[in-house]
């Protein structure tokens, strides 16, 4: 977790094979899962979120099966995660979604 702006965003390009400068919100959790780092890039520049737990951990959603580690969640999965909500235990109720 002391990696910086620059060490996140090789690790991002490097390891991941993806782009830092996407617009995508990467996510970091050490591995306690008591702290959480975000990187974002804001089209003129990157921004980091830190979060550190004084009690308990972060929950996250099971790794896909190819093996990765690399998860995809919306942004509502971030939100409960980061406000500790129980992912196991969410149950979204049926909305209209519009069909492309």
């Amino acid at each position: 977790m002391r990696c910086g702006f620059d060490s996140l965003s090789g690790l991002i390009r490097d390891r991941m094979d993806m782009n830092a400068l996407s617009g995508s919100v990467f996510i970091f959790v050490n591995r306690r899962r008591t702290h959480i780092k975000l990187l974002l890039w804001e089209g003129d520049g990157f921004s980091i979120y830190y979060k550190r737990l004084e009690k308990g951990t972060f929950e996250l959603p099971a790794p896909d099966a190819e093996g990765t580690g690399s998860v995809r969640i919306d942004e509502r999965k971030l939100q409960f995660i980061l406000q500790g909500v129980s992912l196991k235990k969410i149950a979204y109720r049926p909305r209209f979604g519009r069909t492309a």
